[in-house]
């Protein structure tokens, strides 16, 4: 495994803006220990007041953390998440950062995809993240075409925007690392048409079929392309119809990321837009469910108000 001392310094200093003596809380799963214990060992090296929690991998992107861990994670100060499967959708997380913790959720991440991607210019990579925000926020109609067969509107009237930068410095900020999307969450009932998800899918890694997904009344209603198509047909069934939710639209801006299969770095490829399904009760939507699946779409044409914009 590479050295990851420099990363993870980078990742608590600048990103995160660590100080000595701060309260610094590192969750990992067993999966991921690894990577949890480097992060662990950069935090001490900055003076922080650290500790370090280890937990069972939970069953599905978006399942809550122990009790015993949502209430640590609510005196903490900083709060770095490094599980397989992501804690980002849960109430555990919203609350922490309402009580004022600065969180970085780094789920599936890898040895290689920190060394690689963590080394990005933040500040550049803001200006594009917060430029591309703040036209979701003025949106209204979305429309989503791709060469593999997307063809996608939905509505974004009211909903606010999403900046990942990277950069969570003040109390309440959140964000993934590696960082640089933007994303909003389309309004519940107004997502219609053919969505195709090309490249990657949460929890199911690059896809050698594509997934073809019909779409009515914000909701997912047929799903087609293969053995992956029946497992994920399995996977909506077992959690319900709000899992089938259009919940997000995001928008790739690391100019570092590549489509590796990891859905955590696949979502920030420069020039990709991910659709999610499930939750998004976390950042502005009404839906809460018990997942949050982002595809990664290829070559996509997006437009807002009917100007062009990816």
């Amino acid at each position: 495994m590479p050295d990851l001392t420099p990363s993870c310094r980078l990742a608590l200093a600048e990103c995160l803006a660590v100080k000595a003596g701060e309260q610094v809380l590192i969750v990992t799963d067993t999966d991921l220990q690894p990577l949890g214990e480097a992060f662990f060992q950069a935090a001490r090296e900055l003076g922080a007041e650290v500790v370090y929690i280890t937990i069972l991998p939970r069953a599905n992107h978006g399942q809550e953390p122990p009790a015993m861990v949502a209430a640590a994670m609510l005196k903490s100060q900083v709060v770095v998440l490094v599980t397989a499967k992501s804690l980002s959708h849960t109430r555990a997380r919203r609350a922490a950062n309402d009580a004022g913790a600065r969180i970085a959720s780094l789920p599936g991440a890898t040895a290689d995809m920190l060394v690689r991607t963590l080394a990005v210019d933040y500040q550049a990579m803001a200006v594009d993240c917060e430029r591309y925000a703040a036209i979701l926020t003025r949106g209204q109609e979305v429309h989503l075409t791709t060469p593999a067969g997307t063809d996608l509107t939905f509505s974004i009237a009211g909903r606010q925007g999403q900046p990942d930068t990277g950069l969570y410095r003040q109390p309440g900020d959140f964000g993934n690392l590696p960082a640089g999307e933007a994303y909003i969450a389309p309004v519940e009932c107004t997502a219609r048409g053919t969505l195709v998800i090309d490249g990657a899918l949460a929890g199911f890694g690059s896809l050698k079929e594509p997934l073809r997904l019909q779409v009515e009344h914000g909701r997912v209603v047929a799903v087609a392309g293969g053995e992956t198509a029946t497992a994920l047909k399995e996977m909506l069934d077992r959690y319900g119809e709000a899992s089938r939710n259009i919940a997000e639209l995001g928008i790739g801006l690391n100019p570092l990321a590549k489509l590796t299969g990891n859905v955590l770095e696949d979502e920030k490829v420069k020039g990709t837009v991910h659709i999610a399904l499930g939750d998004n009760s976390t950042f502005g939507g009404q839906v809460e469910a018990p997942s949050h699946l982002d595809g990664i779409l290829l070559r996509p044409s997006l437009s807002v108000d009917g100007q062009q914009v990816l």
